[in-house]
């Protein structure tokens, strides 16, 4: 009876082996199992971690750009600001030199009318190029009315007489 008692206690721990082998290949599979799903998971993240690098990247280099791009428009802010000051300044030269032209002209008329001789073409008249027109098409109403009111001749001159129904006459005119 003791090698029946040895022989069934023998037996008992080859079943209790097996059943701790079985649960133990589980375990290990299943182990195996989680080994491989951290590894894929590490090169998932290691994939995501280039992407966002090489996203950030991108967005650096649109930054970049944007930063370039606005001092492009600064640039040309201050160039259109400079250019509009230079069209200024050059409007109020022309207007001098033509405040300077107009009175000097019509002391010139005045002068070849009392030899009979007719008068000098006005600068709109005599070149495209002396108008001020053209620039009127570049600048804000209220400068073109005043090129225009510059380009315009004058219906008289300042001492021209009165006719009888009390507008003034430009004899001058008359006699072209």
């Amino acid at each position: 009876m003791a090698d029946e008692q040895e022989i069934m206690c023998k037996l008992e721990s080859i079943k209790e082996i097996r059943n701790k082998t079985l649960q133990m290949e589980k375990i290990k599979s299943r182990l195996k199992a989680e080994f491989e799903a951290l590894e894929s998971e590490e090169r998932h993240l290691k994939e995501y971690k280039q992407e966002m690098d090489l996203l950030l990247q991108e967005k650096m280099a649109h930054v970049e750009e944007l930063r370039l791009i606005h001092a492009d428009i600064n640039v040309m802010e201050n160039t259109i600001k400079q250019s509009e000051n230079d069209l200024n300044k050059l409007l109020e030269s022309t207007r001098r030199l033509h405040d300077e032209y107009k009175p000097l002209k019509e002391h010139v008329d005045a002068l070849r009318m009392t030899l009979g001789l007719q008068r000098l073409p006005d600068l709109c008249e005599e070149e495209e190029k002396l108008s001020l027109e053209p620039a009127c098409h570049v600048i804000n109403k209220f400068i073109e009315m005043h090129l225009y009111v510059l380009c315009a001749k004058p219906r008289a001159g300042p001492g021209t007489p009165k006719s009888q129904n009390g507008s003034r006459t430009n004899e001058e005119m008359e006699n072209t």
